[in-house]
Formats: C-alpha cells, sequence, structure tokens
C-alpha cells in the first residue's frame, strides 16, 4: 500500500540543470600495429633494431626546436628490458622465479650476470638460477619529428610494432615500407 502524498519534490541540487561539455575531436591522429610472426629471438637482437633507426633515419625525420630546446630527428624516449630467473632443484624441477626490469641494456645485462650469481638468493629458492631468455621482454619507444611537422611515435616489442600518433598516411606507409626491409619485423 502507498502511503505518498503525491509526486516527491525534488530538491534544489535535482533541479538545477547541468550541462555537461563534450569531448569534439580536434585530430586525426591514428594507431596502427605489426604482429611479429616470430617474437625477437634475444636483446641483442633487439637493441639492434631501434638503434638502427635513431642512427639512420630510415624515415627521413628532421630535427626541430621546442621550448628553446634542439631536438634530435628520432630520439629514444624509453626503454625497459625485464629478465626472468628461474631456480631448479637437483632434478631440474622449477622450485621459483624471479622477474627483473632495468631501465637500460647496460642494467639489462650486468643485472643478469648479478642475479645468476647472487649464491644468496638461489640457496634462499634451494636451487640454481638460470636465466629463461626465451620469456624475457623488452620494449623501445622512439619520438619522431616528420618533416611535415608532425611528432610520431614507433614502439618496438619483442612481439610487436605500433605507431602511435601519426595523421599523415605517408608516415606509416614510410615505417612499413623500411619495417618490410628487416626480417626480425616479419
Amino acid at each position: 500500500m502507498n502511503m505518498s502524498k503525491g509526486p516527491a519534490t525534488p530538491d534544489k541540487k535535482t533541479q538545477k540543470e547541468t550541462t555537461m561539455a563534450d569531448f569534439i575531436q580536434n585530430s586525426q591522429t591514428k594507431t596502427a600495429v605489426r604482429e611479429l610472426a616470430s617474437p625477437i629471438p634475444d636483446v641483442a637482437a633487439f637493441n639492434t633494431i631501434p638503434q638502427s633507426v635513431v642512427t639512420d633515419n630510415p624515415f627521413g625525420c628532421v630535427a626541430y626546436m621546442t621550448a628553446g630546446e634542439n631536438h634530435a630527428p628520432v630520439e629514444k624516449t624509453r626503454e625497459a628490458y625485464t629478465a626472468r630467473l628461474v631456480y631448479q632443484d637437483g632434478e631440474a624441477n622449477a622450485i621459483g622465479n624471479g622477474s627483473h626490469r632495468f631501465s637500460t641494456l647496460a642494467g639489462f645485462n650486468g643485472g643478469v650476470t648479478a642475479l645468476l650469481a647472487a649464491a644468496d638468493v638461489s640457496t634462499a629458492h634451494g636451487g640454481t638460477a638460470l636465466h629463461d631468455a626465451e620469456n624475457d621482454t623488452f620494449t623501445a619507444t622512439l619520438r619522431c619529428h616528420d618533416v611535415n611537422g608532425e611528432l610520431y611515435m614507433v614502439n618496438f616489442s619483442r612481439s610487436r610494432v605500433t605507431l602511435t600518433s601519426y595523421s599523415d598516411d605517408a608516415i606509416r606507409t614510410s615505417v612499413e615500407t623500411w619495417a618490410d626491409t628487416v626480417p626480425a619485423l616479419a
């Protein structure tokens, strides 16, 4: 049984009409992804790919200035290297694992060596440390300045290449044409 005395009176907060601002698209930036047929085999092979883009500038990028600072045509803005370790007992059974992330290639290489030699950690796991290189992960992000003035990013990982923040399809064509010449990026 409803004992209501009529429609509820809205409070002042409800009576005030609110208008929300809409997001309005102001650019036509795009993203493209190339999934690799097989992962890049190791950190050394991986490192040569983004480094060759920085060194050789295959996309024809140009230097630029922003906020009073000069920038190279292609700059590495971020990189990360994750080493995977497995600890095995005397019968080769996995009894532990570890994942260690490094912000530089030198840190990764030095870290893997140090972790494999860390007897106290191996003892704590009750086994022997092995580098599970097949499951390591690597990423590097490059910022590129196209001759048309666009800044775009090329991100490399062990299993894909991602092109982001571009609007001119000629940029995608240039990156794709170059990637077609790199066997590891097939």
